[in-house]
């Protein structure tokens, strides 16, 4: 009866199983322990014939993975990376266990699913399936699993000052643009990130008076910190668009319903201010969108006090400012301090040293952008395709800073609730998502690295 009863059971799609053993692997950064994963991928890929390498850091239990499939070697490699560590969990605010791997009506459950363990077995399993299938290869196809992509030392840059040579390729894909489907599942557009933003922390600080707290005076730190940050609150930097944000406005201008299209439209092509200004509004009110198209601005600690009965004598709030390419820090601290305008207040950098990105994006004509625009097409029934500056920042740097061209994706349709739940509870990703980036994310590698393409 159990063997029947088995039996009948439907098979889980294999990218939807491998996405179930990852997320049962808790890599919360802190600590990461993403050797877990790595450990679990090179015993599945070294069978297939990939060249496994796991780099260990200082700390113990977190490393690097990087694989190879060897092609002929007449062109030069193209590489996929995806990172295993993810953000800690408010357990109590779960459904599920978010750490169970658990399919619910045709979903996976669990933290990671969207970023970026979903991306990870994607990318694994596009890979494997070059290597079940024996395709030829005309260049060879590098796996790089990343630790400490969440913002902590050992990440890809930290990766690249010793293993450079066998992280260096012609091209990579990384996480980045969004595959935006609607309530229906129809894909409305596939983006393709040639750029991110990238973070800038800006201290704002106030001094006053250190005193019992029972004889509080004018001059109060917290007080005036917090009229501070109330300025903030209800200040925006103006829109801002890049090159690659214009293509993308003017698609969200050709695929989205009255009045929306009209807005976006506005933003593109209206110089009357109070016209800006309303289309801004309403376009804002998505927060992808707010995020894309301007520097934003978040603050994400305070520290002020350590005793009920003493009032400090300073208290500092840090703001993670995510900036437009080129944005020059020094001009965030100047603006800070202009719409701030409190002699009791000073503002500076984290990092004094921090400077513009000088980092030109990916460009649009590269084989592997093209590949991936057609590839997406083919998979989402001729969807609209457009570049994209990603509204956070990735381990991409790490290559482009030295020149290769990386192409960002989640390469799975998702819908607004499901991003919205990215880094946030019961973060899901849907099983046919996970089945049709997979096949995506094949076709786009065989284009670009079989042999006689």
């Amino acid at each position: 009866m159990l063997a029947a009863t088995a039996a009948a059971q439907p098979a889980v799609d294999p990218t939807a199983a491998l996405l179930q053993e990852i997320i049962r692997l808790d890599t919360s950064n802190p600590p990461g322990h993403e050797g877990l994963v790595d450990e679990l991928l090179a015993s599945k890929l070294r069978p297939l014939g990939f060249e496994v390498t796991i780099v260990p850091t200082p700390e113990a239990g977190k490393s690097h993975m990087i694989a190879r499939l060897k092609g002929d070697g007449s062109k030069r490699p193209v590489l996929l990376a995806a990172h295993a560590d993810v953000v800690g969990v408010e357990r109590e605010k779960w459904t599920v266990d978010p750490f169970g791997g658990v399919i619910k009506d045709g979903d996976v459950y669990g933290r990671g699913a969207i970023d970026f363990k979903g991306g990870m077995a994607v990318f694994a399993r596009a890979v494997m399936q070059l290597a079940e299938r024996k395709v030829p290869l005309a260049r060879d196809v590098i796996f790089v699993v990343e630790a400490d992509e969440e913002a902590a030392q050992y990440n890809t840059s930290w990766l690249a000052q010793t293993h450079w040579a066998q992280m260096d390729a012609e091209f990579a894909l990384n996480e980045g643009g969004w595959i935006i489907a609607g309530d229906d599942r129809k894909v409305k557009y596939v983006s393709i990130a040639t750029a991110d933003k990238s973070s800038v922390g800006v201290i704002v600080s106030a001094t006053g008076t250190s005193t019992h707290s029972s004889m509080p005076r004018p001059d109060n730190a917290i007080f005036a910190l917090s009229r501070a940050l109330a300025k903030l609150s209800t200040f925006e930097f103006p829109v801002q668009l890049t090159e690659a944000n214009r293509k993308f406005l003017a698609v969200l201008a050709r695929t989205s319903p009255q009045p929306l299209a009209a807005h976006y439209r506005t933003l593109l092509t209206s110089t009357d201010p109070a016209a800006l200004a309303a289309a801004d509004r309403e376009v804002s009110k998505d927060p992808l969108m707010h995020a894309i198209i301007r520097n934003t601005i978040a603050p994400v600690i305070i520290d002020g006090g350590f005793r009920s009965n003493v009032i400090p004598g300073s208290a500092d709030a840090t703001i993670n400012v995510r900036v437009i390419p080129g944005t020059d820090p020094k001009d965030i601290v100047s603006t800070f301090q202009r719409v701030i305008d409190d002699p009791a207040i000073t503002v500076r950098l984290s990092n004094p040293n921090a400077g513009p990105s000088r980092v030109p994006p990916s460009p649009e004509d590269n084989p592997l952008y093209l590949a991936l625009e057609k590839q997406a097409k083919a998979t989402f029934g001729g969807a609209d395709v457009t570049p994209y500056l990603f509204q956070a920042g990735t381990d991409a740097g790490a290559w482009r800073s030295r020149g290769i061209p990386v192409y960002g994706i989640y390469p799975y349709p998702i819908t607004a609730d499901e991003l919205t739940r990215m880094h946030g509870n019961d973060e899901k990703v849907s099983v046919e998502s996970l089945r049709q980036g997979t096949e995506m994310i094949f076709n786009t590698l065989v284009e670009v690295a079989a042999k006689g393409r």
